[in-house]
């Protein structure tokens, strides 16, 4: 009997909130849990390059056969150009696939890693995207983890994360946020890239970086310096990439892996490894998300259009991040400057599940109980109360 006698497993934390965000009454209520992008209204919206890219695809697309296991070939092109930028040395022996969303190129590194090795120890930051430890174990590999965040000041833990990473051995995998790091926002300086590049080549360590976020930070070359940085200096890595929050295609699921070799010929022998690992997962990738990235980055028209929005929706992110600084600094207590300096959709505070609950009950602010807050979810009519609403609450804390 295989369901007989089962268990009733924990709700997903993270989806969950959405069931009770939806339970709130309070027309007041506000959304900062799961990391959908919204705009100043609380709309998830459909970005203009898009409709316009799937109008084109509409009239023109012919066909709806099956591509490859390594899906939509001018995508694949595109986005190993976003990512290594076109005239980088790496390019070349650089090979992409696409894979369904970012989290299915993590799936696919891991199983890929599991087939050429067999179980390898993987690092992931503390805190990190909740789903890393579970991708990884998952695929029979052993994770450990690094301390990246420092609580006092908001930003990276550095020394702290050097010396954890200090016993790295040959073939581990170190798993390094791209951009705009979920859940704290605190990004590596371009030095620190450097220092970490140094450590893995001298301890032969692998580095495979999840860069989800690319343009939200402080715009798409300057998000993807610290993996370029990696791929001039490392002979092989592993991308995981997603157009999930830069194009709002979430429901699409797009996403990328992308492999970078020492030579082309060992690149070429690569990508002809990995895609049995695909073949015997999904077989092929959905092809409609990808239609729509290829055409906007293959039309320099819809290509304008989409950095202009994708410029506003980065703009829109830094300046609720510093009005929630601002109105979480008048509440006194200690200094919220980090929340302002540090990029992306997320801020992770010091706020216990019990302060969590509070603040979803009484003042119907909805976040995750391991205290990330995602400031999409905030805008000109709700920032200063959630500011004051949280200040308060950590001040009472810390004083309490």
């Amino acid at each position: 009997m295989l369901f007989e006698g089962l268990t009733t497993p924990s709700p997903d934390p993270i989806l969950g909130m959405a069931a009770r965000f939806n339970a709130d009454p309070a027309p007041d209520k506000v959304d900062m849990g799961i990391g959908v992008y919204m705009d100043d209204h609380g709309r998830a919206p459909v970005l203009e390059s898009v409709k316009q890219a799937e109008a084109k695809l509409l009239k023109d697309q012919s066909s709806k056969a099956y591509l490859s296991s390594a899906g939509h070939e001018t995508y694949n092109h595109h986005i190993r150009a976003l990512l290594l930028g076109t005239d980088h040395p790496a390019i070349d022996r650089a090979r992409t696939i696409q894979t369904p969303g970012g989290t299915g190129a993590l799936r696919v590194a891991a199983d890929f890693l599991q087939a050429l090795k067999g179980a390898c120890r993987v690092w992931i930051p503390d805190p990190t995207w909740a789903n890393h430890r579970g991708l990884f174990a998952g695929a029979g590999h052993s994770v450990s983890t690094y301390r990246y965040l420092d609580a006092e000041t908001g930003g990276v833990a550095f020394e702290a994360m050097m010396a954890d990473l200090a016993p790295l051995g040959p073939g581990d995998v170190v798993i390094l946020h791209g951009c705009c790091q979920n859940p704290t926002g605190a990004d590596l300086t371009p030095a620190q890239w450097a220092e970490v590049g140094e450590l893995l080549r001298a301890r032969g360590a692998v580095p495979l970086i999840d860069i989800a976020y690319q343009g939200f930070g402080q715009g798409l070359d300057e998000d993807a310096a610290g993996l370029r940085l990696l791929a001039d200096t490392q002979p092989e890595m592993l991308i995981a990439s997603s157009c999930s929050k830069n194009f709002a295609l979430y429901r699409e699921r797009v996403g990328a892996l992308t492999l970078v070799s020492q030579s082309v010929e060992s690149a070429d022998r690569a990508l002809g490894h990995l895609l049995p690992v695909v073949r015997a997962n999904y077989s092929m990738p959905p092809d409609h998300g990808a239609a729509v990235v290829a055409q906007i980055l293959g039309d320099p028209d819809l290509r304008a259009l989409w950095i202009a929005e994708l410029t506003q929706m980065r703009e829109r992110l830094i300046g609720v991040r510093a009005a929630l600084a601002g109105a979480m600094n008048q509440t006194g207590g200690r200094d919220y400057g980090f929340i302002a300096r540090n990029r992306g959709m997320f801020v992770q505070l010091d706020l216990s599940p019990a302060q969590v609950d509070y603040l979803r009950e009484h003042e119907h602010i909805h976040l995750s109980r391991s205290g990330r807050m995602n400031v999409a979810g905030l805008n000109r009519a709700n920032v200063a109360r959630v500011g004051a609403a949280v200040g308060r609450l950590l001040r009472g804390a810390a004083h309490g």
